[in-house]
């Protein structure tokens, strides 16, 4: 695997950081080398938030992402600022629930999931956030689908249990899309 930088960006309560978090530990599952920053203000519920994941062969030098390979833009302001940051053959990934703008670049690929209408419409109201992390494993074949379950065992709490098979299910959706 080459290095990847994914940026994953929306508003608080979203599930970014947590989308981040999984694809760091999955990184980790894999024996790669991994970044995970988190980035979000005292206004975390409703405010934005945002994190910068790395995953690589090789040790990273400095968690500071400025050009993303990757996207993952929950809401339209996160789209806007990070869009024209993405690396040129880069993949953007956006809730086309929430994002009614096209992306007008025509050097990178764009992926437009409706996440939230997707977790709705399967009672899993908030977790559009997992049903994109499962379209960019789709996608992305060097970042396989093997050892999934273990890594949500790692980061789901013991009194959240419930949630295991719901975040299985996201995922599940978001690779058929």
């Amino acid at each position: 695997m080459k290095t990847t930088q994914i940026v994953i960006a929306g508003f608080g309560g979203q599930g970014v950081l947590f989308a981040g978090k999984f694809l760091a530990h999955k990184g980790m599952s894999e024996n790669l080398q991994v970044s995970w920053l988190p980035s979000y203000g005292p206004e975390m519920r409703g405010g934005t938030a945002n994190c910068s994941v790395i995953l690589s062969d090789d040790p990273i030098g400095s968690p500071i992402i400025s050009e993303p390979d990757v996207l993952l833009a929950m809401n339209l302001p996160s789209l806007q600022k990070y869009v024209n940051a993405v690396k040129s053959g880069g993949q953007i990934y956006l809730d086309s629930s929430l994002i009614n703008q096209k992306v007008e670049r025509e050097d990178v690929e764009v992926f437009y999931v409706p996440a939230t209408r997707m977790a709705k419409e399967n009672g899993i109201d908030k977790l559009a956030n997992m049903i994109l992390v499962g379209k960019l494993l789709e996608n992305n074949p060097e970042l396989s689908s093997d050892g999934v379950d273990a890594v949500l065992e790692k980061l789901v709490p013991p009194k959240k249990a419930a949630l295991l098979s719901l975040n299985r299910k996201a995922l599940l959706l978001g690779k058929s899309v």
